[in-house]
């Protein structure tokens, strides 16, 4: 008589191996064409589908080495891409693109930390009333993107010695080293030294642990596919960015919404899976992927557009505005009171979730 217990063999859904192939063939057999209204809509259809591709084989790979190191996977891996949209398109974009870097990293934080925290309470509050996760791990993970953050983007519009909201080419570096530095030390608390700060908190209901794990075969090919859905991700990004720079000119909004809808895009793998995550009462999965998104996001960009710059012929923008200072300090105000207390209800997420659309109205409407 067969076991009823007996776990059936991991296997992934075709969807999830056709969605990448066909926005990589999408997008070497478009290449840098203009696009047309059809074209956007093929696009579109495609990017979606490989984000949601992205955010299952992301998933498989948590599923098979288990958290934080899953969330860690899936952040670095956007990020890495991400940096490399953003040089590519400051490349192309040439002295008008010099704030590139700022706005999407900046956009990236008030994402992830109101937009991406606000919609995982708000949706997991609904659905299981108070959400318990570990202070230990989202406290001094906050901590750090505060430091980073203002290090990064605040202190340049103070510095005195060069004119403007820029470093010099040696505080720029500096910088670059410092945001390196507490970045590896963030990865080495969370994957090495106190990984239990980062894991579900006591008597949450992990449904992956009733779950058959993937083999080591299936996890390697989820991770292979993860990187070609994030290539497809951002080069489809990519090919919509002169669409999306026509749209943003056509409303007359300041062209920082540019670096907003690219950060929306490249974030949106991390989102969704952030969000099921707190679906299924581990809100901690869910701010292991926020948060880390958001140090990833400093972390690795500006180390990389550091030294890039040094092959510039303009200097990198890096200073906020006044107004985008005060959203970035309220916003890390409401999200130590949050994070805090280990625990959160709807009203939580809907205070993030006010700010982040303060945030996107401000983005239109400065």
């Amino acid at each position: 008589m067969p076991n009823p217990l007996k776990k059936l063999p991991f296997v992934l859904p075709l969807w999830s191996l056709l969605s990448p192939l066909v926005a990589v063939a999408l997008l070497l057999l478009l290449g840098g064409a203009a696009l047309s209204g059809l074209l956007i809509a093929l696009v579109s259809l495609c990017l979606i589908a490989a984000v949601l591709a992205a955010v299952h084989h992301a998933e498989v790979v948590a599923h098979r080495v288990g958290e934080p190191y899953g969330s860690l996977v899936l952040a670095v891996a956007v990020t890495i891409i991400e940096v490399a949209l953003i040089v590519s398109l400051m490349l192309a974009g040439g002295e008008s693109a010099n704030a590139l870097a700022r706005d999407t990293v900046f956009s990236a934080i008030m994402i992830v930390c109101n937009g991406v925290v606000g919609l995982c309470i708000l949706v997991g509050g609904m659905r299981h009333r108070v959400l318990a996760f570990r202070i230990e791990g989202t406290s001094p993970t906050l901590a750090v993107l505060a430091a980073l953050s203002t290090l990064t983007l605040v202190l340049p519009a103070f510095t005195t010695s060069t004119r403007g909201p820029t470093f010099s080419q040696s505080q720029l570096m500096f910088a670059g080293v410092v945001s390196l530095v507490l970045y590896a030390a963030f990865v080495f608390v969370q994957a090495v030294r106190h990984r239990d700060y980062f894991l579900p908190a006591e008597g949450v209901d992990d449904h992956h642990a009733h779950a058959a794990p993937p083999g080591n075969k299936i996890a390697l090919a989820s991770l292979a596919l993860l990187m070609v859905c994030l290539v497809g991700v951002v080069g489809l990004a990519k090919l919509l960015a002169p669409s999306i720079e026509n749209a943003v000119r056509a409303i007359g909004a300041p062209s920082a919404l540019v670096g907003v809808i690219v950060a929306l895009l490249v974030l949106a793998p991390e989102t969704l899976a952030a969000v099921r995550a707190a679906m299924h009462n581990r809100l901690q999965t869910s701010l292991n992927l926020a948060l880390g998104s958001g140090l990833a996001s400093i972390g690795l960009t500006i180390p990389a557009v550091a030294v890039l710059s040094l092959f510039f012929p303009h200097a990198l923008v890096l200073g906020l505005e006044p107004v985008s200072m005060v959203l970035l300090l309220l916003t890390f105000v409401v999200g130590t009171l949050t994070l805090g207390a280990g625990r959160a209800t709807v009203l939580q997420g809907a205070v993030h979730l006010v700010l982040f659309a303060v945030f996107l109205f401000l983005a239109v409407v400065p």
